[in-house]
């Protein structure tokens, strides 16, 4: 029998007008954004349909922009009966997945990654913190330039482990630069500056740990209905507690995608839908195993498309 994994994207995979089509024709997929804009107090669903991008890309909107649309597609693809045997998400991604198993409620998921945003800006000065992707260089070598280069006084660490050949790097500016020269140096194929406001999932996020802990600490959680599959140690976890601490772990430690995909594909999943605008973690997954099947659902047609696929696999 058929297992399903439903994906949730990070940061990156937002674009001005997400959701937009199917708010305007569903009532019910228009109140996600409606209870946003209430639980924000602010009119962020105007600048997820309408832009400017320059504004929908700052974190603080963004992660409650991309939770918000990839939860209002969720309900629209779930009215087909499909479910899930696991979920996960990346990074920011996490969280929708965790309101996707009922562990937070959707106006506490979308109040948490504004804060959660609002803090890992802060963290470090804008301009002192950077992250780049690191393509062709395996683990074990790109690890072992991060160490030496941290212990020369300039912090640099493994940020998103995504798929084999593609590792990004954060750190201090000077950290993840004198990094990415010594990768080029070891073998690695290219280093690419992303565009980012910080250096998120590196030791130099941990200011904004306590201050994360400090908002989960005031919301009210509960047990994973559906497993999901951890950040941090890439294990499927469902008690609360548990979940509370790897979040606060998050903030600070290595996005572990691959081993998560691996850890899915070991408990016998072979099929991964992809909820939400873009398809960054589809072709992740494919370059992580051929073999397993990938959909993605951003839009209507898209939805449709992936449950007339299932249902013809099932006949």
């Amino acid at each position: 029998m058929k297992k399903i994994a439903f994906v949730f994207p990070g940061q990156g995979s937002q674009t001005v007008g997400m959701g937009k089509e199917l708010a305007d024709k569903y009532p019910k997929v228009m109140a996600y954004f409606t209870k946003t804009d209430e639980t924000l107090k602010t009119p962020l669903s105007r600048l997820i349909f309408e832009g400017p991008k320059e504004e929908l890309t700052l974190t603080v909107n963004t992660q409650p922009a991309l939770l918000t649309t990839s939860i209002a597609l969720l309900d629209f693809f779930q009215k087909s009966g499909v479910k899930a045997d696991y979920v996960a998400g990346h990074s920011l991604g996490e969280y929708t997945a965790l309101v996707a198993a009922g562990v937070l409620t959707f106006e506490d998921g979308v109040y948490a990654v504004r804060k959660r945003g609002e803090f890992m800006e802060n963290a470090v000065p804008n301009g002192e913190g950077s992250m780049a992707a690191v393509l062709g260089l395996e683990r074990d070598k790109l690890s072992a330039v991060t160490k030496e280069v941290t212990e020369s006084g300039s912090s640099v660490a493994l940020a998103n482990l995504n798929c084999p050949g593609q590792i990004v790097i954060s750190g201090s500016k000077a950290g993840v630069e004198a990094a990415g020269v010594k990768a080029k140096e070891a073998g690695a194929k290219r280093v690419l500056p992303l565009e980012v406001s910080g250096p998120f999932h590196s030791p130099l996020m941990k200011p904004a740990a306590s201050e994360l802990r400090e908002v989960l600490d005031g919301l009210e959680m509960n047990d994973a209905s559906i497993p999901v599959v951890a950040n941090v140690t890439a294990e499927p976890v469902s008690v609360k507690t548990e979940i509370k601490n790897l979040l606060i772990e998050q903030l600070y430690s290595p996005v572990l995608w691959e081993d998560s995909v691996q850890k899915m594909i070991a408990l016998g999943v072979d099929t991964f839908i992809e909820i939400g605008p873009g398809k960054v973690l589809s072709g992740l997954i494919k370059k992580i195993d051929k073999a397993v099947t990938t959909y993605s659902v951003s839009d209507e047609a898209s939805a449709l498309a992936v449950i007339d696929a299932l249902k013809e696999e099932t006949l």
